[in-house]
């Protein structure tokens, strides 16, 4: 049987203490700062690879386009960067770091607001910034009344000041008072309200970007369109998002007005400036006229009304054979290149013997490579072309399965004019009719090429908040790197000149700096100054003997 009084004791082992260092070290101003900085660094992949909440399109280009690597990147949230598991975690990590930083140096702060300054030490000339003014033994006995002056002195410069008398204020030797004073508060104050609106930040976005949506819509010069959800070529609402949050109203663009470099050899046809110019109509019926250019957004209701892109949407009419139109509408061709060589597509599913599909290119003003090849060399309508590629066969758009209109999957369709077939392509000018292949019927273009314009409409909640909480985070830094956290002493003391018996006055000024403070110096020297001129002052309106 084993003894127990020889037998090994067990630790009582906790992870309390465990944790509570992990909380110290969670909480420390450091961890807040390196936080912070991975939180940058995190977000950098949401602006190199497209996102989903903002750019389907572009995450499927991406899939077609890196077939090996989208996935890959997917597996970790690339796609999907702010609500990614990762770059939450560093979220709600920094967003509890911050707030074990603040709430603890808050309450501090408080609590060193409502106390005194700290005694005066006992042996100022330790401190760099030191210095003395010695008066004779005729100032004997006015020891207590110096120092009062000095505490004057001190709080009309904002000093918080503190009387100490230990010795009293009788004038024998060893006898001694003096001033404590403090100031620079509201550095700590700054540096709290730098904190909290950077915590503030923190939750308006996480918070209010909740409601946040934003949606696109292509609008050809005349038309119009109701805001509201059917509305949108494209929708992105947030988490928190409801139908009643969109404003209703119309927006009709009227014109597009483009203005292009003229002078400049290197840059002619290049454009400088587009201009839609837009009428607002409001459910009540009332209505003005506005504008929308590149970063001049209109804003309305709360939303923000981008313009982002702009081309040419040729009207295109397709008939049959007797004559019937079977298609008519404006056709968006898409930029790809600065002289809008564009690129379209019309599906015509009924109305025919067979569904026709064409591919487009329109030029707006057409001029020949010396391949043989059409391109735009300006972007203005000085000689409008348009050449197209027919294919027929099953559009799939009977499938239930949704398809872009800027895209024609050829895969199940049969080419029957254009390249890389022995009928040549279709070239279209503004007014002209020409057939279709096979005696399908006919295709034309309107005479008068209109212009559209691409909209992004944002309703953004973080804004506000955000700019509130960035503009006190700011002060608050301006405050916490200008205001110096200062200590200053000021002590007079009975004590005989060197080789002398009878005790005179040591004035002792010191001071010592909460940090970097370059002023600190400059700042006895000014307070000495201004003690002597006081003690002069004294001194004519009293008839007190001069001070050596």
């Amino acid at each position: 049987m084993t003894n127990p009084r020889t037998a090994p004791k067990r630790r009582n082992v906790t992870i309390a203490p465990m944790l509570r260092g992990l909380w110290t070290g969670l909480t420390s101003m450091r961890t807040a700062i390196i936080l912070l900085l991975m939180l940058a660094v995190a977000a950098v992949p949401g602006s190199l690879v497209p996102q989903r909440s903002s750019d389907p399109n572009g995450v499927t280009q991406y899939f077609d386009k890196n077939p090996e690597l989208a996935p890959l990147l997917d597996s970790w949230s690339m796609f999907d960067v702010y609500t990614s598991w990762w770059f939450s975690s560093i979220y709600l990590l920094l967003f509890i770091s911050l707030i074990g930083c603040i709430i603890p140096r808050t309450a501090k702060h408080a609590k060193a607001l409502r106390g005194k300054p700290p005694r005066t030490p006992a042996r100022l000339s330790r401190f760099d910034d030191y210095e003395t003014i010695r008066l004779d033994e005729r100032w004997a006995g006015e020891g207590a009344a110096i120092a009062e002056r000095a505490n004057a002195l001190l709080r009309k410069r904002r000093y918080r000041t503190t009387r100490f008398d230990a010795s009293g204020t009788d004038a024998r030797p060893g006898a001694s008072w003096s001033v404590s004073a403090e100031r620079g508060y509201l550095r700590e104050t700054g540096n709290l309200v730098f904190h909290a609106a950077m915590l503030g930040i923190i939750v308006s976005v996480g918070v209010f970007s909740g409601f946040n949506w934003h949606g696109q819509r292509v609008l050809v010069e005349g038309q119009t369109y109701v805001n509201g959800l059917v509305s949108y070529s494209s929708f992105t609402p947030s988490r928190f998002f409801q139908p009643d949050q969109i404003p209703p109203f119309s927006l009709r663009l009227n014109d597009l007005d483009v203005t292009y470099e003229a002078e400049n050899k290197n840059a002619i046809g290049i454009a400088t400036d587009y201009t839609a110019n837009v009428t607002v109509t409001h459910p009540d019926g009332s209505s003005y006229d506005d504008s929308v250019r590149v970063n001049h957004p209109l804003r309305l209701d709360g939303i923000d009304t981008y313009l982002l892109a702009n081309g040419y949407a040729p009207t295109i009419t397709v008939r049959d054979p007797k004559g019937n139109e079977v298609f008519r509408d404006h056709v968006v061709f898409i930029p790809q290149d600065n002289n809008l060589t564009s690129t379209g597509v019309v599906k015509v599913p009924d109305g025919l013997k067979e569904q026709i599909g064409l591919l487009g290119f329109f030029y707006p003003t057409a001029s020949k490579l010396e391949s043989g090849a059409l391109t735009s060399s300006h972007q203005d309508l000085n000689d409008p072309v348009l050449s197209l590629n027919v294919y027929q066969g099953d559009l799939g758009l009977d499938d239930g399965i949704p398809t872009s209109v800027y895209q024609l999957d050829t895969d199940s369709l049969t080419q029957i004019a254009g390249r890389g077939t022995d009928v040549a392509g279709i070239e279209l000018r503004p007014g002209e009719t020409v057939d279709l292949p096979n005696g399908l019927g006919t295709i034309s273009m309107d005479e008068t090429v209109p212009r559209y314009a691409s909209f992004d409409v944002h309703r953004d909640y973080t804004r506000v908040p955000v700019a509130i909480f960035t503009g006190l985070m700011i002060a608050g830094l301006i405050v916490a790197l200008l205001v110096p956290r200062r200590r200053v002493w000021v002590k007079v003391s009975e004590q005989a000149a060197a080789g002398g018996t009878t005790p005179g006055l040591l004035i002792e000024v010191a001071g010592l700096a909460r940090g970097e403070d370059p002023q600190l110096a400059r700042t006895i020297e000014e307070l000495v100054a201004a003690i002597t001129a006081e003690l002069l002052s004294w001194k004519e309106s009293s008839g007190q003997p001069d001070q050596r």
